[in-house]
């Protein structure tokens, strides 16, 4: 078992175990390693999707294809570049700023598995039960019960979003930019900085036929997406200050999303298309936000004499 609060981080450089202090675009990083990784993050994954998004699986400007896999560009077209955004620009600039205790402390929150079970059961479980409930009233309770095929899916389709959505962006959002911005911010202000930017970076894709295709794309679903992300980011600072920062978990409860809203939702809820589905999610992901806010009184389950970590 641990507690709930995570491991005392320092708050400059100049601290022992700290990168020595740099000049040039080292140095820039290191005195805005928040500003650096937004920046690069965007910048990598953003020049990776540019194919895809030019391809004829985005605005047809290039006539070519991308291969799909299990009925989707997610693994060939996505995936290089949500591993080339979050996760990497968060190696970069935690090893230039930080140096390799920067790392070391980075590298923890990506094992620490020892959670009580309970978080266990609210990752796994709380999910799929908000879920149904939302589908169930936004189709007027035209519900089907899911088929043997995909429930047999669901536990293999959870374990790839783990090595692909989940790694590839949970240790940047989460583990590098949170705790930085939680320690600067608060927790309230950086929860309500974080959702846009993590909306903002997903934005190319909806130029993607996968996304909705342009110009087949409603203005307004980009606007959905984001109320969705600020809202569930809500719950994701939570569910990751409540668990002593253990990023596996949060990992899980954030593709547990993903998950069951490929393989399961429109199995059991076929009347709703991807735009009614999108409004659904966003809806949930607010009344499950405002509860949490009104609850925690805007702490989200953040110590409040925590005031250590990186900046």
């Amino acid at each position: 078992m641990i507690t709930t609060t995570a491991e005392p981080a320092p708050t400059t450089s100049t601290r022992p175990g700290s990168a020595p202090p740099r000049t040039g675009l080292a140095g820039l990083v290191q005195r805005h390693p928040l500003l650096s990784f937004f920046l690069l993050a965007n910048l990598l994954s953003w020049t990776a999707w540019t194919p895809l998004v030019l391809s004829a699986d985005g605005l047809g400007v290039w006539g070519f294809h991308f291969p799909r896999v299990l009925g989707s560009t997610q693994l060939t077209g996505v995936l290089p570049g949500a591993y080339l955004g979050p996760i990497t620009s968060a190696l970069i600039v935690t090893a230039v700023a930080d140096g390799r205790a920067g790392l070391r402390r980075w590298a923890a929150r990506l094992w620490r598995w020892r959670v009580r079970w309970t978080w266990y059961a609210v990752a796994l479980l709380a999910v799929p039960a908000a879920f149904v409930v939302a589908g169930t009233v936004f189709s007027g309770g035209q519900v089907v019960a899911p088929s043997l095929t995909v429930l047999a899916l669901y536990v293999p389709g959870l374990l790839l979003q783990m090595v692909t959505t989940g790694l590839a962006e949970e240790p940047g959002w989460r583990d590098f930019a949170l705790p930085r911005l939680q320690a600067r911010f608060g927790p309230l202000r950086a929860t309500m900085l974080l959702g846009p930017l993590w909306a903002l970076w997903h934005m190319p894709l909806f130029l993607t036929a996968d996304w909705g295709g342009w110009p087949g794309v409603r203005w307004t679903e980009p606007l959905v997406f984001t109320a969705f992300c600020v809202s569930f980011n809500v719950v994701v600072s939570w569910f990751f200050n409540r668990t002593g920062q253990s990023l596996p978990l949060t990992m899980l409860l954030h593709v547990g999303v993903n998950n069951f809203a490929s393989v399961v939702w429109f199995d059991m809820f076929p009347t709703l298309d991807p735009a009614r589905t999108l409004q659904a999610q966003a809806v949930v992901a607010a009344i499950a936000a405002v509860v949490l806010l009104v609850a925690t009184r805007g702490r989200l389950g953040y110590p409040a004499a925590r005031r250590d970590e990186l900046t």
